[in-house]
């Protein structure tokens, strides 16, 4: 539970806070596809705030799914980095909220994301900068979709980062059954066969995401595959 401008927030009412922001190209499926897996890692994982959200030590979280942002600002007003009276006007012309987030606008965002394929090599360019200045203590999240796995840029990403034994970096797969190309074995096996730590868990059940999000994986990035509903529109 969090306060926000003296209005204590939690998971129940991310659903009004998406519903107070209307208007086209929504992206309504997207968003609430990354709902339950967002808030679980925001509420009990991530350490950051709007307190340290520029303190060299904190933990990093990059939305590379960023089409449909609609369920992240709701996540960031429920924890404090973000004005509910923002909400209304998400997507207009003067709103600091985007179709696609801008971290230079919106407190919290990491990254400016909506091009597909970018935000996991990102992820690995900044756990190398992490590790180079021996920041060992900030974990690095990076949320992707299914069908952005399809992007040759996160195969060398995965290949990467693997041998490189970057055990800060964490990949969050949202698997909505989009993916144009089938894996043999399925999308953890692609992250294993590289050297990653993998686990595939429903991503609508938060003590099953946190057990997840929290094993441990020595010497290994660790990647999240959240099964969710198939994306239906």
């Amino acid at each position: 539970m969090t306060t926000t401008a003296n209005h204590a927030y939690g998971y129940t009412d991310l659903p009004e806070l998406m519903g107070l922001m209307t208007g086209d190209e929504k992206h309504s499926p997207a968003a609430t596809s990354t709902l339950d897996a967002l808030w679980v890692l925001h509420d009990r994982v991530l350490r950051v705030s709007p307190e340290t959200a520029d303190d060299p030590g904190r933990d990093r979280f990059l939305l590379s799914k960023g089409h449909g942002p609609m369920a992240y600002y709701a996540v960031l007003t429920a924890k404090g980095f973000v004005e509910r009276e923002w909400l209304t006007g998400f997507g207009s012309y003067d709103s600091p909220l985007g179709h696609h987030p801008d971290r230079t606008l919106v407190p919290g965002v990491e990254i400016a994301s909506g091009s597909l394929g970018h935000g996991l090599p990102l992820a690995v360019g900044t756990a190398l900068g992490l590790r180079a200045q021996r920041l060992s203590d900030p974990a690095v999240w990076v949320l992707v979709g299914d069908a952005e796995l399809d992007e040759g840029s996160n195969h060398e990403a995965i290949a990467y980062a693997g041998p490189a034994g970057l055990e800060r970096l964490h990949t969050l797969v949202i698997d909505n059954a989009s993916a144009t190309w089938a894996r043999p074995g399925g999308i953890a096996a692609r992250f294993e066969a590289a050297g990653w730590s993998a686990v595939t868990v429903d991503g609508r059940d938060h003590e099953a995401l946190y057990a997840a999000f929290t094993a441990p994986h020595p010497g290994r990035p660790h990647a999240v595959i959240a099964r969710v509903e198939p994306k239906t529109s």
